[in-house]
């Protein structure tokens, strides 16, 4: 069976239906989202929107949780090192957001699950205890088992991160699991500007990057009233995360 997870859409429409149009090429069985739909973007009702009528499953991000439970925000904002300034940002552009998607909407979100199991694969947005902590790309194998392991799963892929990657794993007792990044189909933290999403083929994962105009979605957010706007479109320009 093939299976794509397209996760971290963030409300980046242009993105998106390059990702649609390459998932048309290569025609997985089944497709998962991973959840952080909506914020920061331009277009969040439209995203949510496609996504219920493509009829897609997937999982909770911290993204949902910061529209549908905000005290969920306040939180993890507590516990944070990041400038005051930065979460003032979030919470207008959630506000923002929230607006834009309805009372129905949001309900859709907040309903969303926070493990979806698929046969060998589970898949969660950032770990199975939180959609806002997860470990990076250069953890050690032993936190990686640590935090997926409970899965019990032979995959488990994640996003949250905005850095793809692909990982074999063997915990102390020689259980060996893959764990899998998605990437970010928007807002990518690795430098390389294109939309990804994930391909598992049977038990073998490719990492697709997808071009699209990013250029063009700039335009679109700069003229949608989305507050920080232009933070938003110096992420996407950089490929790398930047502070507003």
């Amino acid at each position: 069976m093939r299976i794509a997870i397209v996760s971290d859409i963030h409300g980046n429409r242009t993105a998106f239906e390059a990702v649609l149009a390459d998932l048309r090429q290569t025609s997985p069985d089944l497709i998962l989202h991973g959840g952080d739909l909506a914020d920061v973007g331009a277009s969040p009702a439209e995203i949510i929107d496609r996504i219920r009528e493509l009829g897609w499953q997937g999982v909770i991000g911290n993204g949902e949780e910061a529209l549908t439970m905000p005290e969920k925000l306040e939180e993890f904002a507590g516990q944070s090192s990041a400038p005051p300034s930065l979460w003032a940002a979030i919470r207008e552009m959630a506000a923002w957001t929230r607006a834009r998607l309805g009372e129905e909407r949001i309900k859709w979100l907040r309903e969303l699950p926070r493990v979806r199991n698929q046969g060998p694969v589970a898949l969660v947005h950032a770990s199975p205890e939180s959609p806002w902590r997860s470990p990076g790309p250069e953890a050690s194998d032993e936190e990686l088992m640590s935090v997926y392991g409970p899965l019990d799963r032979q995959v488990a892929i994640y996003g949250h991160i905005h850095r793809s990657f692909i990982r074999s794993v063997r915990s102390a007792q020689n259980t060996e699991m893959l764990v899998a990044n998605t990437g970010s189909v928007s807002l990518s933290y690795d430098r390389d500007t294109r939309a990804a999403y994930l391909l598992l083929d049977g038990s073998k994962p490719t990492i697709r990057r997808v071009e699209y105009e990013v250029e063009k979605e700039i335009k679109v957010l700069s003229a949608c009233g989305l507050q920080h706007s232009d933070w938003i479109a110096k992420t996407l320009r950089s490929g790398s995360p930047q502070m507003p």
